[in-house]
């Protein structure tokens, strides 16, 4: 039997998806159903694939509903005002560190070890933005390599998905291919869109055992990990400070107001 409210919970994953630096395994965490997601798409290769689909289905319409019907804002904003937007993501991701912290319980299980992996991670995200292409370009009259980079950013992204603290559309904003796949759902581009779908299933089913066992196994040295990537990304998505007066204003009001709002659905 179909659980409808996964729509509306599908939903709200789907909203925090599309922003880079919230982690749509953070949300599902937080409403108590990340377990349940990873072992129903885990499932999905088992005999008992029905049950897990059944889970997974109303969750899945509830983001496609909010994929699709917040693209054009997000797209939009990128466009428009692109460093106040970006120092929304910035302010995203800085709440996020500490709500890891605080899950990783640090304090408690953090050895030197732990840190030592933590900046690491760090370093090695925040050296990709040294290569990471325009983030707000759009590829146009594509390639088949180009294609197969896409699918490559989807299966990347769907990976990042799955962790909490790891944004997929984050991912997708390191590699230089969000603002193409936000657009692409805009225009429903459906060559660009079956491309990083298939990208994004195919990660999804490989990556899910892994992160099951890791997360079983090695919980606390995978969450220095995690955070160790969270404070990397800041680096790439830092947009630059700006010279304009009221662009700077703008940008420290959206980077508040993004720290306020992740911190708050934290908190909840």
């Amino acid at each position: 039997m179909f659980e409808w409210r996964n729509i509306f919970r599908g939903m709200l994953i789907g909203a925090t998806d599309l922003v880079p630096g919230v982690s749509g395994g953070t949300v599902a965490l937080l409403l108590g159903i990340y377990e349940r997601l990873v072992t129903a798409i885990d499932g999905l290769t088992t005999r008992e694939w029905k049950k897990h689909l059944l889970f997974l289905i109303p969750l899945g319409l509830g983001v496609g509903i909010s994929i699709l019907s917040l693209s054009h804002l997000f797209s939009w904003l990128m466009e428009t005002y692109t460093k106040p937007t970006f120092f929304f993501f910035v302010g995203l991701i800085l709440s996020i560190i500490p709500q890891l912290l605080v899950q990783a319980d640090f304090k408690k299980n953090f050895r030197a070890s732990h840190y030592v992996l933590l900046i690491i991670a760090a370093v090695l995200v925040a050296l990709t933005g040294v290569f990471t292409p325009d983030q707000t370009k759009v590829m146009t009259d594509l390639s088949w390599q180009q294609y197969i980079y896409l699918f490559i950013s989807g299966w990347i992204a769907s990976s990042a998905l799955i962790f909490p603290g790891i944004s997929g559309s984050l991912m997708l904003l390191l590699l230089g291919a969000y603002a193409t796949v936000i657009d692409s759902v805009k225009t429903l581009n459906f060559p660009i869109l079956i491309t990083v779908g298939l990208g994004i299933i195919v990660g999804l089913l490989l990556t899910s055992k892994l992160i099951r066992y890791l997360f079983q196994n090695y919980r606390t040295l995978t969450y220095a990990i995690l955070i160790g990537l969270v404070v990397g990304s800041i680096f790439v998505v830092y947009p630059g400070w700006p010279a304009d007066v009221s662009l700077m204003i703008a940008s420290v009001i959206t980077l508040i107001a993004g720290f306020s709002i992740a911190t708050y659905l934290g908190r909840l």
